[in-house]
């Protein structure tokens, strides 16, 4: 072996490429003695630390690849800590021996539905990486009133404080006066992008869900704060899918 080192790491599901870049960028990964920077490769013999604790790398090649699909309800957070000691979703997720589970993504306090993990860094990555544009499904609550003409906005562009985001589609599901639900696509994994969509013109998301992620739904039969773990196929199916990309 004589890899670069973040993709050693996120292989071993240490974390996601991106993860892994920020903390090399932090000074917080040594090889050794010395600090790592991007592009740093290593062999089997070095040693790897992350906040000055061993790194004990898993043998890629005899790795089992994992992938949860994980229903998030409301009022849970999508880190493994929080100083307000609020739930997070890795209360409720299998432990893992010699590695973590990545969250493809999160999802904000209030907002419900669909999380995948996955004990694989490379898959991870591959899945959030902006490049690819996988959709992103939402099932919205919106408070207000709905013109037409606002849901050609959100479909041509409205400009937000990071740049221009846009709804692929806009499907009206029905509802009762003010309170109408509305399934929407995006591409952008943006923070918030949802909600700031719509509250920028003036309206209220009283409800958000993810439903999709891809190709990758939420099963109906899941319930809120439960997990299933996706089959040998499925798994292999999302694996060639990086295969081809890379």
């Amino acid at each position: 072996m004589n890899e670069r080192i973040q993709k050693v790491l996120a292989n071993a599901g240490v974390g996601s490429r991106r993860q892994i870049e920020q903390w090399i960028r932090e000074g917080r990964i040594r090889v050794n003695q010395n600090v790592a920077i991007l592009g740093t490769k290593i062999s089997a013999h070095d040693k790897i630390f992350l906040d000055n604790r061993a790194v004990n790398l898993v043998k890629v090649q005899n790795k089992k690849v994992r992938v949860l699909l994980y229903y998030k309800p409301e009022g849970e957070i999508c880190t493994r800590r929080d100083p307000e000691g609020r739930p997070t979703i890795f209360d409720h997720l299998p432990l893992l021996r010699n590695s973590r589970w990545i969250s493809v993504g999160r999802l904000d306090f209030n907002t419900s539905g669909l999380l995948i993990l996955t004990n694989d860094g490379e898959l991870a990555n591959h899945l959030m990486h902006p490049s690819h544009e996988f959709e992103r499904e939402y099932a919205v609550r919106i408070r207000g009133q709905v013109s037409p003409d606002m849901i050609k906005t959100l479909k041509k562009g409205v400009e937000l404080e990071d740049g221009v985001a846009n709804f692929l589609s806009v499907v009206d599901i029905g509802g009762e006066r003010s309170n109408h639900w509305y399934h929407v696509i995006v591409k952008q994994g943006r923070n918030r992008v949802v909600r700031r969509l719509w509250e920028s013109l003036g309206v209220t998301v009283s409800r958000l869900m993810r439903v999709r992620f891809g190709n990758i739904t939420l099963p109906k039969t899941l319930k809120r704060g439960r997990w299933v773990e996706m089959e040998k196929d499925e798994v292999n199916l999302l694996l060639e899918t990086k295969s081809k990309n890379e």
